[in-house]
């Protein structure tokens, strides 16, 4: 399995918002930048993603996981875009905030902290294990 986080501002997409589309998930479309989209074309059924409120929060929020794999992107005519599917498995007991990421010497190198403007990222295991007992809850 391989990790990700997904960034949403809040006020376009809320955690809760993905949370009410159930087992369903929602497309993640509107993404317009190659290395995210990229991203996506790499994931796999299954995979899971830390879900981060950008903007408004800057802290991670939630788990989700990939139940489709990427295709064309429903919201543009663009065949450049595509996105992936992706449902709501559990919230963080406790957000775990860019600021605090940003101390800690095990995640100096993770994407969030060092490639901030990326709205479609990779997430190495040991940073997946070290945010998930942070925002107390099993990985």
């Amino acid at each position: 399995m391989t990790f990700w986080l997904f960034k949403s501002e809040p006020d376009a997409w809320s955690w809760d918002q993905q949370m009410a589309r159930g087992d369903a998930g929602e497309e993640w479309t509107g993404v317009r930048n190659y290395q995210a989209r990229n991203n996506m074309r790499a994931m796999k059924m299954g995979d899971r993603g830390f879900f981060y409120h950008s903007n408004i929060g800057k802290e991670i929020v939630g788990v989700v996981e990939v139940v489709r794999e990427s295709a064309p992107d429903s919201s543009t005519e663009d065949p450049r875009w595509d996105c992936v599917v992706i449902k709501a498995v559990k919230p963080l007991k406790h957000a775990v905030t860019l600021d605090l990421c940003k101390t800690l010497p095990e995640l100096q190198n993770m994407a969030l902290v060092t490639n901030t403007r990326l709205s479609v990222q990779p997430v190495r295991e040991t940073e997946w294990k070290i945010i998930c007992h942070l925002g107390g809850i099993e990985d």
